[in-house]
């Protein structure tokens, strides 16, 4: 099956890069940024993030990993734990499609007090089933509810994303 690429390895990282740079827009004077990456492919796209907003501005950037079942996300927890007290948190995933994980991945971030939660994905898709929009958003893609959006990456880089058919 040929893949439909709605993403190369270079439009995700200037997508990437237009992102890093409204995280820093939209947090002026903020001294440290939490990137919270959920488990999985958002670890990637969080972890080229990083990389980006070290190489653009002298803002300190800590990382942490949710790890969650994405198709049963009734719990999610901290790789580690953190001090959640008055950051700002960047809650990462590579797609979005009903808002459910993104919904659950809140959950270990609400009791620590931070002082604000957003949220970047690469790709969002227009299937809302939960309240959540994405505050950082690299493409916005309406798809039908049989097709699948599947993210590559190699490392830690994003190498493309596709776009497939879901098999019913």
């Amino acid at each position: 099956m040929e893949k439909k690429y709605i993403l190369s390895a270079e439009l995700a990282e200037m997508k990437l890069r237009r992102m890093a740079y409204e995280i820093l827009e939209n947090n002026p004077g903020v001294s440290t940024i939490t990137l919270a990456a959920i488990h999985g492919n958002g670890l990637i796209v969080a972890r080229q993030l990083e990389h980006l907003l070290k190489s653009i501005a002298s803002v300190k950037v800590d990382f942490v990993e949710v790890n969650m079942d994405k198709h049963q996300p009734g719990t999610a927890q901290l790789a580690e734990k953190i001090e959640l007290q008055g950051r700002t948190i960047i809650l990462i995933d590579d797609v979005t499609n009903s808002g459910r994980v993104l919904s659950y991945a809140l959950k270990p971030f609400l009791e620590g007090y931070p002082e604000r939660i957003q949220s970047l994905v690469l790709v969002e898709r227009s299937h809302k089933t939960f309240p959540i929009h994405p505050d950082y958003v690299g493409l916005s893609l309406s798809t039908t509810l049989h097709e699948h959006i599947s993210v590559e990456v190699d490392h830690d880089r994003v190498t493309g994303a596709w776009l497939s058919e879901s098999p019913q």
